[in-house]
């Protein structure tokens, strides 16, 4: 029984590694901003059964000395002591049918969500060995991502090619869980299995340092090939995230890697070479497609064009502009954990609600009863904690990076590999979070169970 039940809830976590692009169906309504993915489901498993473990065993470990689980738990206790501080406005906060409270309660379920996923990682990384699970969890993560390019390719074929012989095959994904096949011919992009290319963008920056390091540890042409298929899919999917930030992955890794030795840069060096190759390939076959494809990638990147004719951009720097407006008029206290929208009801310029339906239709829309995305952390944070909230969290992110740059310094070839993966992840994630409003960061929790389980391995070593 013993076996059973680890070997249970260390499964159901390895399963929701694998689960992690899926979530373009529907899901289950209760789990809030969690629902439409597959993975949450097996975390939560994972999570029970351990808890159920470690109540009967008495061995749940918690790196409570741990200095980023003290920064972690410092804001935390800041977010209380800003509820605490803005009670009389959010009793007075009420849109789409939600009070202030009772959305603080939501965003902190949302947080304490994640939490229970960094603890399950952490117990059963250190119960298994950095080494092993580090091993087990990007062999899980390749037979996932395999599934992603699978669809990835079909998607390709059908949108960019219109191979349309091939919409009765990619349909059959439908008869498959947590699975919602569509096309965006409109768009001309791909999400592959995920819910859209924003999902995607996630997807792909949290497993290409994963990825990356096959570059490292495989033999063959072969170790090139992930790393390949991550920037095919990286440029199919239309997402100017993904584009960007897998690129300053990738151009991370690299640096890393020519400091280590020589022989990593011949690698590295042989990688380039077949990466230039296989472009010139594409182009000889398919120019006029490819020179489009490139084309349209370049004017994506043009913020001052994309700015006036893109609604969702409009939305997003509008959202982030008043979300600065707020920290401005509460600079200590911020207004509450998860109060942002409230106060933002009143303050959106202009020249972003102008002519925009998203705010029309869905923000300021009381019958959808999903609220407005806050479209980054850090102004967020700054909205709703405060600069004394913010400084906390972004600490607790600088101490990591340092962290985890000291650790490729000082560890032996061969335990470096775990450290380089950890740092390119830190820094897609710190930078996706430019974007992205939630802690809903799986791999960020998951990495930095990781590194907390390499320190304490390292002082238990020394």
């Amino acid at each position: 029984m013993k076996l059973t039940i680890k070997h249970s809830y260390k499964s159901l976590f390895l399963l929701g590694l694998f689960f992690l692009p899926f979530n373009s169906s529907e899901g289950i309504s209760f789990l809030g901003e969690y629902k439409r993915d597959a993975a949450i489901v097996f975390f939560l498993l994972s999570f029970v059964l351990f808890f159920i473990d470690s109540l009967f065993k008495g061995k749940m470990k918690f790196p409570q000395r741990s200095l980023f689980i003290q920064f972690l738990i410092l804001f935390i206790g800041w977010v209380f002591i800003s509820i605490v501080f803005n009670s009389a406005s959010i009793y007075q906060n009420y849109i789409k049918g939600t009070s202030g409270f009772n959305r603080f309660i939501r965003q902190l379920i949302s947080l304490i969500i994640a939490l229970m996923l960094f603890i399950t990682s952490y117990n059963i990384i250190i119960l298994y060995s950095v080494k092993r699970m580090f091993l087990a969890i990007r062999s899980v993560l390749f037979y996932s991502f395999i599934l992603v390019v699978f669809y990835g390719l079909i998607e390709v074929l059908i949108v960019y090619f219109n191979v349309h012989q091939l919409i009765p095959f990619i349909l059959l994904f439908d008869y498959l869980p947590f699975i919602d096949v569509f096309l965006d011919f409109k768009g001309v992009r791909i999400s592959s299995i995920t819910y859209e290319p924003p999902f995607l963008a996630i997807y792909l920056i949290t497993v290409a340092g994963w990825m990356f390091s096959y570059i490292i540890t495989s033999k063959g042409v072969k170790k090139y090939l992930p790393a390949l298929l991550i920037f095919g899919l990286t440029f199919f999917s239309g997402s100017r995230t993904a584009l960007v930030v897998v690129l300053i992955q990738f151009i991370l890794f690299v640096a890393v890697v020519f400091s280590i030795s020589n022989r990593l840069r011949k690698i590295i060096n042989r990688f380039l070479i077949l990466t230039s190759f296989l472009v010139v390939i594409m182009f000889v076959f398919n120019r006029k497609q490819v020179s489009q494809a490139i084309e349209t990638k370049i004017e994506s990147l043009n913020f001052k064009e994309n700015l006036t004719t893109n609604i969702s951009n409009r939305s997003r720097l509008g959202i982030q502009y008043t979300s600065l407006l707020i920290f401005l008029e509460n600079p200590i206290f911020g207004v509450g954990f998860g109060q942002q929208a409230y106060h933002a009801r009143k303050k959106y310029p202009k020249w972003a609600t102008a002519n925009n339906y998203e705010f029309r239709l869905f923000y300021l829309n009381d019958k959808v009863k999903s609220f407005p995305p806050g479209y980054n952390i850090y102004t967020r944070l700054l909205a709703e904690t405060g600069i004394v909230g913010f400084g906390v969290f972004t600490t607790l992110l600088l101490l990591i990076i340092y962290q985890s740059i000291v650790s490729i310094k000082r560890r032996g070839n061969k335990e470096k590999i775990v450290s380089i993966v950890l740092l390119v992840s830190f820094i897609g994630f710190i930078i996706n979070w430019l974007q992205f409003d939630s802690f809903r960061m799986y791999g960020f929790w998951i990495c930095l169970s990781f590194l907390i389980a390499q320190l304490n391995e390292k002082r238990i070593h020394e």
